[in-house]
C-alpha cells in the first residue's frame, strides 16, 4: 500500500459509513417486505379458511396450486401456508407487536411462535429481538435456558433500594452455564477457566452490552496484590462489573470481599464519566434471607447470583425463585482466594 493511499485513508471514512449505512437500509426493508407478504398471506388465508366449510383443506389446495402454477418459489408449501396464517392470527388484534414485527426476521417469528408459551413472553422475546439483533442460534438459546422465566423471577426478588432500576434489569439473578461442560468435581479456577474458554456464550448469558476485560484481574491495594476473577464492562450501564466465582453456598463475608474490590475499582479504575461498579457474585446456591439482611447493610449494588451447570426445567422455574442443579460438591472445596 502506497504512503499517499495511507494518508488519505482516513478521509475516506465516511465513504464505507455511507456505504454500510445504505447496506443495513436495504436488508431492513427487504426484511420488511418479507414479513409484511407473509402477513398479509397468513390473512387471506384465515379469510378463506373462516369462510370455508373444509376449512384447513384451504391451505392444502392453495399450496397445491402455489406449487403447480408457479414450482420454483419456496416457503410455500403447507407447512410454511399454515405458519403464515398461524402468525397472522396470533398478532392480528396484538397492538403491542406492531411497532416490532417488521424489525425481526421470519425465522425468529417462528421460533417465538413455537417456543413462548403466553403473549407476555412473545412480546418478551420480539421486544429482546429487536433491541438485541438476534440471530437464529442467539434466539434459540434464550428460550431453550427459559430466559423470560429466569428474568421474569430475578425481577421479583428483594434487592437494595440503591440498586438503579436500569442495573435490576440488566443482570439476571440466575444464569444457566450448562455450555460449560464441567467436570462434576471442579474447583473455582476451572469454573473460571471453563468460563473464559466459552467467553461467547457467557457474555450473551449475561448480554450482549458486557465485554470481557480481564481474568484474575489484578488490583493494588496498600501495595498488596489481589485478584478479580473475573471483570466486565456493561457499556449500557457504562459501569465495572467484577465477578467472583464461589463454588460453595453465599456467605455474608462474601460481601466484604466484592465490596472491598468495587471500592478499589472505584478509586483506581473507573473513569470519571463512568457509575459505579456493580458487583456479581455467582454462588453455588444461597439462603434468600441470608442474602437480604447481608445486603441490608451494603451500600453497593451487589446482586448475588445462583449458578447452574444444566438447563432448568421451565415448570420448575415458574414455581419456585430459583434452582440448584446437578451441583456435585458436597464439601464445597475450591481454590479460595
Amino acid at each position: 500500500m502506497s504512503k499517499e493511499l495511507t494518508q488519505n485513508m482516513g478521509q475516506f471514512d465516511e465513504l464505507l459509513s455511507i456505504i454500510d449505512s445504505a447496506r443495513t437500509r436495504a436488508l431492513k426493508a427487504v426484511n420488511a417486505e418479507l414479513i409484511q407478504m407473509y402477513w398479509n398471506v397468513g390473512k387471506y388465508l384465515s379469510g378463506l379458511c373462516a369462510n370455508s366449510v373444509f376449512g384447513d383443506k384451504v391451505i392444502d389446495k392453495a399450496a397445491a396450486y402455489i406449487a403447480t402454477a408457479n414450482p420454483g418459489v419456496k416457503g410455500f408449501n403447507r407447512r410454511g401456508l399454515y405458519r403464515m396464517k398461524q402468525f397472522y392470527e396470533t398478532y392480528k388484534d396484538d397492538e403491542f407487536v406492531t411497532p416490532l414485527v417488521t424489525q425481526i426476521s421470519w425465522t425468529n417469528h417462528l421460533l417465538i411462535l413455537s417456543g413462548a408459551k403466553s403473549a407476555e413472553e412473545r412480546h418478551f422475546y420480539m421486544a429482546l429481538c429487536a433491541k438485541e439483533h438476534y440471530s437464529k442460534h442467539e434466539l434459540e438459546r434464550q428460550i431453550d435456558s427459559a430466559y423470560y422465566e429466569r428474568y421474569m423471577l430475578s425481577s421479583k426478588k428483594l434487592v437494595p433500594e440503591s440498586v438503579p432500576q436500569d442495573v435490576r434489569g440488566s443482570i439476571l439473578d440466575t444464569y444457566v452455564l450448562e455450555f460449560l461442560d464441567l467436570p462434576e468435581q471442579f474447583s473455582e479456577r476451572n469454573l473460571r477457566k471453563a468460563i473464559t474458554d466459552n467467553l461467547k456464550q457467557f457474555i450473551l448469558e449475561f448480554g450482549k452490552d458486557f465485554t470481557f476485560i480481564g481474568e484474575e484481574y489484578r488490583i493494588q491495594v496498600g501495595g498488596q496484590d489481589f485478584y478479580i476473577d473475573l471483570l466486565f464492562y456493561n457499556r449500557a450501564l457504562s459501569c465495572l462489573v467484577p465477578i467472583e466465582l464461589k463454588i460453595g453456598n453465599f456467605k455474608p463475608e462474601h460481601i466484604g470481599q466484592i465490596n472491598f474490590y468495587l471500592e478499589a475499582l472505584d478509586r483506581d479504575v473507573k473513569k470519571p464519566n463512568e457509575n459505579p461498579s456493580v458487583g456479581v457474585l455467582l454462588c453455588a446456591g444461597k439462603d434468600d434471607a441470608v442474602v437480604e439482611y447481608a445486603l441490608s447493610r451494603s451500600m453497593s449494588p451487589t446482586l448475588v447470583s445462583d449458578y447452574t451447570l444444566h438447563l432448568p426445567d421451565k415448570k420448575l422455574l415458574q414455581n419456585k425463585l430459583r434452582e440448584l442443579t446437578e451441583l456435585a460438591l458436597e464439601s464445597g472445596e475450591g481454590d479460595e482466594e
